[in-house]
């Protein structure tokens, strides 16, 4: 328990220098995900739909539109 509190602490401070610090909801997940490899990888596959730019938006010098 206390590794995985140590993991959420520091991705909350790089994520912090960022300007990003994390979230409670986003604290859960990581414990969550921690603990469950499957759920870490269905996790990961959502979070990368979440966030991935459709090709059909970027233009031909690799811009988001």
């Amino acid at each position: 328990m206390k590794d995985i509190e140590k993991i959420i602490e520091e991705v909350n401070g790089t994520m912090s220098m960022e300007g990003m610090p994390i979230t409670a909801d986003d604290r859960k997940r990581i414990r969550l995900c921690l603990r469950d490899e499957k759920l870490f990888n269905k996790t990961l596959k959502e979070l990368i739909h979440k966030h991935n730019v459709p090709k059909s938006v970027i233009n031909h010098e690799g811009i988001s539109i």
